[in-house]
């Protein structure tokens, strides 16, 4: 065991936990328990909500798939930032004006239906043991190969850890683990871009020449096609990646730990600038690991490059350094599955427990309790999937949580915030087609037919790895002709206020405009 690194991801724990302990002394309700009782600012939400997106597959993932592709490496980084877009202009107002707690507020706002918050709550549940899982196995890889530890004991760590912070902390502490994530992990990459600039006399140029002589690919690093050859598998996954972040619910419900639409707007846009500063940083890491490490040397470490960044720090700073940037890249983790179990565990507690279990009728006390319970249940279950998935590549869990996302959320959050004939059954016809769409099409596809089987893509029934394209359009199609052949009216005066409330917050009931 190499005891400088152990030493660094100690200080991490610790720190953690510190946070953990001060958060347990505050969540006495549901409210802090939930959503922080709305009392974080924008810019510190900002920084929480980047700390929640920015996971190990951007950390790790995106420098190592810049320095093995070049220039299609970074286009896939784009995808994640331009999400925000979407998520400011037509998603994060609607949310927080609509919702308390969860996703399941929100289309219930419009359509109160124990079968919504049921599908809705089950949904939740799914893209966040899918995306937690190759978080946690991850984790577990990182461990074993830094400090020497068995992949089994890693992944316990772990979610034990995850776990506590939720269960003690609830989204107090989970925001504040966010928080200080994106501090130290913009503040490493900022350092080790400015140390590989210095090693070039901050010249770009001469970078980019010595990038030209360390990959076999020379010029056309620069240019894409390395990565990307097919136009349809490209843009199926730049659709996924543009329309995934508007439907997942751990970045969603983080608009309710603020307390307005105006703290909304500024977290949002402090996200977006956050993403997109270490996105920039990311490249300088890239080209950084090609000119300093080399193409071979890397592919030799690790075929995926998933180690470039660690391999980079190793070469500018020895052990220390790399003892630091492995720190980083384990705080990311922990940071991410802290945030998606926070989120399953308010769904399963708020909608399933309080709203249909309890009809709304469950205390404050009888709440938090079962949250609590609920998170220690949902800990388990995504700790003993990845035990058993270490030899397996799960990578594809994360775009299938994009496509799950974007085919099952957002189709019902549009429609129900800006069409006036949508109606419930839309909703339940929309979230079921986008759901089974998605994952009957990973099913079908080289990810999973190719496993252990010796088959090549082509023989897999559906020869695209990322079936965004087919799905999402399934989910939009299923929700829309779900509400042109039934027969349920649409509510023109349930829809008006429904609308106003939206983009104003005002309850015309509740200020005498009901009528109108």
């Amino acid at each position: 065991m190499n005891y400088t690194y152990f030493f660094f991801f100690l200080c991490i724990i610790i720190c953690t936990l510190i946070i953990t302990h001060w958060a347990a002394k505050r969540d006495r309700t549901t409210s802090q328990f939930y959503a922080a009782s709305g009392h974080l600012t924008g810019f510190q939400n900002g920084l929480a909500i980047a700390g929640d997106y920015i996971s190990a597959a951007s950390f790790l993932g995106i420098t190592g798939a810049i320095s093995l592709h070049g220039y299609d490496g970074f286009l896939y980084s784009i995808g994640f930032l331009v999400s925000y877009l979407i998520v400011l202009f037509l998603i994060a107002e609607p949310v927080k004006n609509l919702g308390k707690y969860s996703l399941g507020d929100v289309i219930c706002a419009r359509f109160p239906s124990h079968q919504i918050r049921l599908l809705m709550a089950g949904g939740t549940f799914f893209i966040s043991i899918f995306y937690m899982i190759p978080q946690l196995v991850a984790s577990g890889l990182l461990i074993r190969l830094l400090l020497g530890i068995d992949y089994s004991i890693s992944v316990l760590v772990i979610g034990s850890l995850m776990t506590v912070y939720v269960v003690l902390g609830g989204m107090v502490a989970t925001s504040w683990v966010q928080i200080v994530k994106t501090v130290l992990l913009m503040s490493g990459t900022f350092l080790v871009s400015l140390m590989v600039l210095a090693r070039f006399d901050w010249q770009v140029l001469q970078l980019i020449e010595y990038v030209k002589q360390g990959t076999p690919l020379g010029t056309s690093f620069f240019y894409p096609g390395n990565l990307f050859d097919d136009f349809l598998e490209m843009f199926s996954l730049k659709l996924a990646l543009l329309l995934g972040t508007a439907g997942l619910p751990h970045i969603l419900i983080r608009f309710y730990t603020v307390k307005n639409t105006l703290e909304v707007r500024r977290s949002v846009i402090t996200a977006t600038w956050i993403i997109g500063i270490f996105y920039i940083m990311t490249l300088v890491l890239g080209l950084g690991t090609i000119a300093l490490v080399g193409m071979e040397k890397l592919t030799l470490a690790d075929p995926t490059g998933n180690l470039a960044a660690p391999l980079l720090a190793k070469e500018l700073g020895g052990d220390f350094l790399l003892a630091f940037i492995s720190a980083l890249a384990f705080t990311t983790i922990v940071a991410v599955v802290t945030g998606l179990v926070i989120s399953a565990t308010i769904s399963l507690s708020h909608d399933v427990y309080h709203h249909i279990y309890k009809k709304g009728k469950a205390t404050d006390k009888e709440q938090l309790r079962v949250a609590k319970w609920t998170a220690v249940g949902i800990g388990m279950i995504a700790t003993l999937f990845s035990l058993g998935l270490e030899n397996i590549n799960v990578t594809f869990l994360v775009s299938l949580t994009f496509v799950i996302a974007a085919s099952t959320n957002l189709p019902v959050i549009l429609l129900t915030i800006y069409w006036k004939r949508f109606n419930q059954h839309g909703v339940l016809v929309g979230m079921l087609s986008g759901f089974l769409s998605s994952v009957l099409l990973v099913l079908l596809g080289p990810h999973i037919m190719n496993i252990d089987n010796g088959w090549i893509a082509r023989e897999a029934l559906l020869p695209i790895y990322n079936p965004g394209i087919i799905a999402i359009p399934i989910g939009f199609l299923g929700a829309i002709l779900g509400t042109i052949f039934s027969k349920e009216a649409p509510d023109d005066q349930k829809y008006f206020r429904l609308l106003v409330k939206a983009h104003t917050g005002i309850d015309t009931r509740r200020n005498g405009w009901w009528n109108l």
